[in-house]
């Protein structure tokens, strides 16, 4: 852990060398939420939204630092509802608003009918994955500087942008919870920030998949590899490579998709990336 924790040290250290950059703010679901805090300059407030920690970083080369001594940023989730929110600050309720936002569309069709309905067997495998995947992307790890801006993960188009209303086989499901890559079988998939192997596996749905921990509630998950180059609780440099681009699990072809969750909320990766 001490070694995870030197590595995001010095993430911090080359941000902060020009001023630390937050994340794009977008009060939405789905969108990532600045809220500036007093309090203790040596001791950053402990924030809960929705029962989960929250990322806090010290306001120090931000927009906010003339006002107060730290910014929380709060991952919202998909299914959140338009306007007021709750999270607590030191056990003390504080509230914000987000607006509405309507996500396109997206009908695919899936040949392997299993992959949209899964029989009795597939089921017990597909709740059995569910419990290691949550787990996984829930993960937290204490650290004072958390990356705060990621790498592009894989050259290649965009295919799928986050949030889509997805419909297989005409049939409605969950919205696209991540951003898509399109890119030939083979090509090399990077770690977007320093981080600990937190989960690797082949899942039904998710295909050949590595998640990896950056600190303080910020995750990240490669789905549909073909290989996997690392293993579960190995530390990773940022821009190491965790594997290749595949087409396993449910896809209509070779990508990467790319799921980045901050505070267990699913959220658009174009907020915090930076292309290379």
């Amino acid at each position: 852990m001490k070694s995870l924790v030197s590595a995001l040290l010095l993430t911090f250290l080359a941000f902060n060398s020009y001023g630390l950059e937050l994340p794009k703010q977008a009060a939405v679901a789905g969108g990532i939420v600045h809220i500036p805090l007093q309090g203790n300059s040596s001791t950053p407030p402990k924030v809960i939204y929705n029962k989960h920690r929250v990322m806090v970083v010290p306001s120090h080369n931000t927009p906010y630092q003339a006002k107060v001594d730290w910014v929380a940023l709060v991952g919202i989730p998909l299914s959140a509802k338009t306007g007021q929110q709750t999270l607590t600050v030191d056990g003390k309720k504080q509230h914000f608003k987000i607006q509405g936002k309507q996500y396109k569309e997206q009908r695919l069709t899936i040949k392997n009918k299993r992959k949209v309905n899964p029989n009795p067997l597939d089921m017990k495998r597909i709740n059995r994955e569910k419990k290691e995947i949550i787990t996984a992307i829930a993960s937290w790890t204490d650290t004072d500087t958390p990356a705060t801006q990621l790498l592009k993960p894989a050259k290649g188009p965009y295919s799928s942008p986050f949030g889509l209303r997805r419909f297989f086989n005409n049939q409605p499901r969950k919205p696209h919870s991540g951003l898509d890559i399109a890119a030939p079988k083979g090509s090399p998939i990077i770690a977007p920030a320093p981080g600990k192997v937190v989960a690797t596996g082949d899942y039904f749905f998710n295909g050949r998949t590595v998640i990896l921990d950056h600190g303080q509630g910020l995750t990240t998950m490669y789905c549909h590899m073909d290989q996997i180059h690392v293993k579960l609780g190995q530390l990773i440099p940022q821009g190491e490579q965790l594997g290749t681009i595949g087409s396993t699990g449910r896809v209509t072809g070779p990508h990467l998709h790319w799921g980045v969750s901050l505070n267990n909320a699913r959220i658009d990766p174009m907020l915090m990336m930076v292309e290379q």
